[in-house]
């Protein structure tokens, strides 16, 4: 049996965004319909520590049958370091043998389904005509966001701020149609009073209870739509620090995808996707890599 290593330069190469945008969107689908399993992720925090580690699997059934493991460490001092935050793997499995067939570095599936999954949402819920888009962050997913709504608003004014810009980001919030907030904050750096009518956020930052990005107002006053309701009520701290549960959910981004839920039902509607990953969404961008990578011949076949 041989095993194919896929390097952070060949998983970059073989995901490109558009391509990514279209698989999110449609493994998000496959989720919705029941066509996939994902339980919770496992996240083990020794006490003291700055750094987690994440366990995050999934399984599609029938032909070509697979499971996926993406194991992560997540380390927010690491971009000081010049490193992406999260460092690890992702795993692909028969899903008929259990034989490992795949081993891809998962910074970048990290990076980029998840600007991925933003796009699909900017897609299904901003308001027609969005024009101007402000990104909240400056790091791997601050650019990468800016790929991906330059992917799915070409047109686009694109603004962004970072903390380093110093005061608040409320200037660039100012008419934003879209505002992708892609930071580290472990409390709100947005407020509802800051944003236009009619906007929408991804909320992408925070993925632990005991953080968040956006105010009570704003998740409050907002249509709120998620990944997925039981990753949400366990691990958003943009809902949970807001006394929300899953009854202020509106829906799941596939349960508007598949046309199960409206979505945005009015021009001046704020609208909230909060963001946490998904398992199923390294499998397919897994999958997609792979087989980008045996059509071209890329990566290291090694015995294993």
């Amino acid at each position: 049996m041989t095993l194919l290593v896929l390097s952070e330069h060949d998983v970059r190469d073989l995901l490109p965004m558009p391509e990514c945008i279209e698989a999110m969107d449609t493994v998000l689908r496959q989720l919705a319909r029941g066509e996939l399993h994902q339980p919770l992720r496992f996240l083990s925090r020794p006490e003291g520590a700055e750094s987690l580690l994440g366990l995050m699997p999934a399984h599609r059934g029938g032909d070509g049958a697979t499971w996926a493991l993406k194991e992560i460490v997540v380390v927010p001092g690491n971009p000081a370091r010049g490193l992406d935050p999260h460092q690890g793997g992702v795993l692909l499995h028969d899903g008929e043998t259990g034989e490992l067939r795949a081993l891809l570095n998962a910074s970048p599936i990290t990076e980029i389904r998840t600007a991925a999954v933003s796009a699909v949402a900017t897609r299904a819920l901003a308001r027609p005509g969005a024009r101007v888009v402000a990104i909240l962050g400056g790091g791997v997913q601050a650019r990468s966001h800016a790929v991906a709504m330059r992917a799915v608003l070409p047109d686009s004014e694109l603004r962004t701020w970072t903390r380093g810009d110093g005061g608040t980001p409320q200037a660039v919030l100012r008419d934003a149609d879209v505002v992708c907030t892609c930071t580290s904050a472990r409390e709100p750096i947005l407020r509802r009073e800051w944003l236009a009518a009619g906007a929408h956020v991804n909320a992408v930052g925070s993925s632990i209870p005991s953080t968040r990005e956006l105010d009570t107002e704003t998740m409050k006053a907002a249509s709120l739509f998620v990944d997925r309701r039981e990753s949400a009520v366990n691990e958003a701290g943009d809902l949970l620090l807001a006394g929300l549960g899953e009854s202020d959910i509106a829906a799941e981004l596939g349960e508007v995808l598949t046309g199960a839920h409206a979505g945005r039902t009015g021009e001046d509607e704020l609208t909230v996707f909060k963001s946490l990953g998904l398992a199923v969404e390294d499998l397919a961008a897994a999958e997609l890599v792979v087989g980008s990578a045996r059509e071209q011949g890329r990566g290291t076949e090694v015995a294993f």
